[in-house]
Protein backbone atom coordinates (compact mmCIF):
# COMPACT_ATOMS: atom_id res chain seq x y z
CA UNK A 1 0.00 0.00 0.00
CA UNK A 2 1.25 3.45 -0.88
CA UNK A 3 2.14 5.62 2.08
CA UNK A 4 2.07 9.38 1.84
CA UNK A 5 3.86 11.55 4.39
CA UNK A 6 3.05 15.23 4.51
CA UNK A 7 4.93 18.16 5.93
CA UNK A 8 4.92 21.91 5.82
CA UNK A 9 1.76 23.01 7.61
CA UNK A 10 1.43 25.51 10.41
CA UNK A 11 0.39 29.01 11.30
CA UNK A 12 0.90 31.89 8.89
CA UNK A 13 -0.30 35.47 8.72
CA UNK A 14 -2.64 36.64 5.95
CA UNK A 15 -0.66 37.33 2.81
CA UNK A 16 2.02 34.87 3.83
CA UNK A 17 3.27 31.70 2.13
CA UNK A 18 3.68 28.03 2.94
CA UNK A 19 4.96 25.06 0.98
CA UNK A 20 3.41 21.69 1.61
CA UNK A 21 5.28 18.50 0.72
CA UNK A 22 3.92 15.03 0.14
CA UNK A 23 6.44 12.19 -0.04
CA UNK A 24 5.41 8.78 -1.39
CA UNK A 25 6.82 5.42 -0.36
CA UNK A 26 6.98 3.78 -3.80
CA UNK A 27 9.50 3.86 -6.60
CA UNK A 28 6.69 3.87 -9.19
CA UNK A 29 5.56 7.30 -8.06
CA UNK A 30 5.35 8.50 -11.62
CA UNK A 31 2.32 6.27 -12.17
CA UNK A 32 0.22 8.11 -9.60
CA UNK A 33 -2.05 11.09 -9.98
CA UNK A 34 -1.75 13.29 -6.89
CA UNK A 35 -4.36 15.59 -5.46
CA UNK A 36 -4.31 18.11 -2.63
CA UNK A 37 -7.52 18.40 -0.64
CA UNK A 38 -8.63 20.49 2.28
CA UNK A 39 -11.40 20.39 4.82
CA UNK A 40 -12.40 23.23 7.08
CA UNK A 41 -14.66 22.75 10.13
CA UNK A 42 -18.26 22.41 9.04
CA UNK A 43 -17.32 22.16 5.38
CA UNK A 44 -17.07 19.27 3.00
CA UNK A 45 -13.68 18.15 1.81
CA UNK A 46 -12.71 19.84 -1.44
CA UNK A 47 -9.96 19.25 -3.91
CA UNK A 48 -7.83 22.35 -4.30
CA UNK A 49 -5.36 21.05 -6.86
CA UNK A 50 -4.16 17.97 -8.71
CA UNK A 51 -1.31 16.94 -10.96
CA UNK A 52 -1.18 14.23 -13.58
CA UNK A 53 1.02 11.18 -13.55
CA UNK A 54 4.50 10.86 -14.99
CA UNK A 55 5.86 14.29 -15.90
CA UNK A 56 2.93 16.13 -14.36
CA UNK A 57 2.12 18.07 -17.48
CA UNK A 58 -1.51 18.47 -16.48
CA UNK A 59 -2.48 20.46 -13.42
CA UNK A 60 -5.80 21.74 -12.13
CA UNK A 61 -6.83 24.24 -9.49
CA UNK A 62 -10.04 25.06 -7.71
CA UNK A 63 -11.26 28.59 -8.40
CA UNK A 64 -10.59 29.94 -4.88
CA UNK A 65 -6.87 29.14 -5.15
CA UNK A 66 -6.14 29.87 -8.81
CA UNK A 67 -3.23 32.22 -9.19
CA UNK A 68 -2.13 31.70 -5.58
CA UNK A 69 -1.36 27.97 -5.31
CA UNK A 70 1.06 26.01 -7.47
CA UNK A 71 1.37 22.24 -7.57
CA UNK A 72 4.48 20.49 -8.84
CA UNK A 73 6.15 17.11 -8.63
CA UNK A 74 9.70 15.82 -8.40
CA UNK A 75 9.60 12.21 -9.52
CA UNK A 76 13.17 11.24 -8.50
CA UNK A 77 12.36 12.49 -5.00
CA UNK A 78 8.90 10.85 -4.94
CA UNK A 79 7.51 14.20 -3.85
CA UNK A 80 4.66 16.51 -4.79
CA UNK A 81 4.65 20.10 -3.57
CA UNK A 82 1.91 22.62 -3.03
CA UNK A 83 3.24 26.15 -2.92
CA UNK A 84 0.67 28.44 -1.33
CA UNK A 85 1.04 32.20 -1.59
CA UNK A 86 -1.07 35.20 -0.59
CA UNK A 87 -2.81 33.04 1.96
CA UNK A 88 -6.17 34.16 3.28
CA UNK A 89 -8.06 33.30 6.47
CA UNK A 90 -10.51 31.29 4.37
CA UNK A 91 -7.64 28.97 3.40
CA UNK A 92 -7.56 27.72 6.97
CA UNK A 93 -8.21 23.97 6.92
CA UNK A 94 -6.67 20.55 7.31
CA UNK A 95 -4.84 19.79 4.10
CA UNK A 96 -4.36 16.28 2.75
CA UNK A 97 -2.50 14.83 -0.19
CA UNK A 98 -3.95 11.78 -1.91
CA UNK A 99 -2.96 9.44 -4.71
CA UNK A 100 -4.54 7.22 -7.30
CA UNK A 101 -2.57 4.84 -9.49
CA UNK A 102 -3.06 4.99 -13.23
CA UNK A 103 -1.75 3.36 -16.38
CA UNK A 104 -2.95 6.28 -18.50
CA UNK A 105 0.15 8.38 -18.21
CA UNK A 106 -0.46 12.06 -18.68
CA UNK A 107 -4.25 11.85 -18.60
CA UNK A 108 -5.68 15.08 -17.23
CA UNK A 109 -5.81 14.87 -13.47
CA UNK A 110 -9.26 16.40 -13.02
CA UNK A 111 -10.81 13.26 -14.54
CA UNK A 112 -9.86 11.31 -11.41
CA UNK A 113 -12.49 11.58 -8.72
CA UNK A 114 -11.67 8.68 -6.44
CA UNK A 115 -8.35 8.57 -4.63
CA UNK A 116 -7.14 5.40 -2.93
CA UNK A 117 -4.36 6.49 -0.62
CA UNK A 118 -4.28 9.46 1.72
CA UNK A 119 -1.72 11.30 3.78
CA UNK A 120 -2.19 12.01 7.46
CA UNK A 121 -3.40 15.58 6.98
CA UNK A 122 -1.86 18.72 8.42
CA UNK A 123 -3.47 21.86 9.80
CA UNK A 124 -2.87 25.13 7.99
CA UNK A 125 -4.06 28.18 9.90
CA UNK A 126 -4.07 31.64 8.38
CA UNK A 127 -4.54 34.23 11.08
CA UNK A 128 -3.09 37.47 12.34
Amino acid sequence: QLQLVESGGGLVQPGGSLRRSCVASVSTFGYYVIGWFRQAPGNERERVSCISSYSGGSTNYADPVKGRFTISRDIPKNTVYLQMKDLKPEDTAVYYCAAVETSLLGRRCEYYQKYDDWGQGTQVTVSS
